[in-house]
């Protein structure tokens, strides 16, 4: 029997899996990132993957790491990296020295797509989009089965699609991008200026951080309104029209068979599924006329990059 050694490398942590050929965790562990040393990274990086070696029973065929950054079209270098020291970082090389195993590098947000593509919410579609909604919005894209890269392979940053003309000003320099709309950032922004603005509308939300607004954090919205608080269900039905109305310009590209949303923010379920289903039919171009795409929850939560970069290592089509 065989299994993958999946890593996920974001800026706060390493999460590393020994990944079965039916994309099942058999084995977990995770460190800190040393976010501003990349020769430091690649080193853990290979200590976990001996970790897991080392206590298989299967065997290892090989190494997928899905990186927080732009990765080039051959898998060899991420470009860069926001929140890592990595600028044309020769990530495969340098790991391949350090382990004995052939790896392949992906955009984290493509290897979770692939993840869901092939063992979670999306593994009886063709043509599928995944867009995860955390701290930014991310996006991967299956395109009749096939890992939609780009010319350069930085294709798919659907976050960083331009929503506003003249907008929020977005971390990646431009205005008015998705992301700065259709997040869990946006979410906390527009919910931190609802307490600030005193209305009584916003006491749930405020008694959840105590009153201050540096506090509050994105489950806190989902709890509140999970419990019936119609600040939170407004907030998120707002968060959802921006992310429905968003995925309607990807189709109108794309055409997708199924629209998966993942993230920490999927996790208010239909509060949110249902504002976005509502907005993008809505705006969806023909509508009345054309299939509609199905939008459901992605279903292996924070562990599809880890997945789906050891299925795209066990299955060779990862650069």
């Amino acid at each position: 029997m065989t299994a993958t050694i999946g890593l996920d490398i974001g800026g706060t942590k390493i999460a590393a899996g020994l990944v079965s050929s039916t994309g099942e965790i058999l084995t977990e562990t995770r460190r800190d990132t040393p976010a501003h040393d990349p020769d430091r990274i690649a080193h853990d990086a290979a200590e976990l993957v001996a970790e897991l070696a080392k206590g298989a029973t299967e065997t290892v065929v090989g190494v997928g790491v899905a990186c927080a950054g732009f990765v080039n079209r051959t898998g060899s270098h991420v470009l860069f990296a926001p929140n890592l020291a990595w600028r044309d970082e020769p990530l495969k090389q340098r790991l391949e020295a350090l382990v004995d195993y052939p790896v392949t590098i992906e955009n984290d947000a493509n290897a979770a797509a692939w993840g869901e593509f092939r063992f979670g919410a999306a593994r009886d579609a063709d043509d599928m989009v995944l867009i995860t909604v955390g701290t930014g919005v991310g996006g991967g894209i299956v395109n009749d089965s096939r890992l939609l890269r780009g010319a350069y392979g930085v294709g798919g940053e659907l976050g960083h699609m331009r929503v506003v003309p003249n907008g929020i000003r977005c971390g990646c320099g431009n205005r008015g991008c998705w992301e700065q709309y259709g997040s869990g950032s946006a979410l906390l922004r527009e919910a931190r200026e609802l307490i600030a603005s005193g209305t009584p509308l916003g006491a749930a939300l405020s008694d959840a951080c105590g009153g201050d607004v540096t506090k509050l954090r994105g489950a806190d919205v989902t709890t509140a309104a999970q419990a019936g608080d119609p600040a939170a269900i407004e907030l998120l039905a707002d968060l959802g029209t921006w992310l429905g109305e968003g995925a309607a310009s990807v189709a109108a590209i794309l055409d997708p068979e199924l629209i998966v949303i993942g993230g920490g923010v999927a996790e208010a379920g239909d509060l949110l599924l249902e504002p976005i289903r509502a907005a993008y039919g809505r705006q969806l171009t023909g509508r009345g006329h054309r299939p509609v795409a199905g939008i459901v929850a992605a279903s292996l939560g924070n562990e599809a990059g880890l997945i789906g970069a050891a299925a795209l290592a066990a299955e060779g089509v990862g650069g």
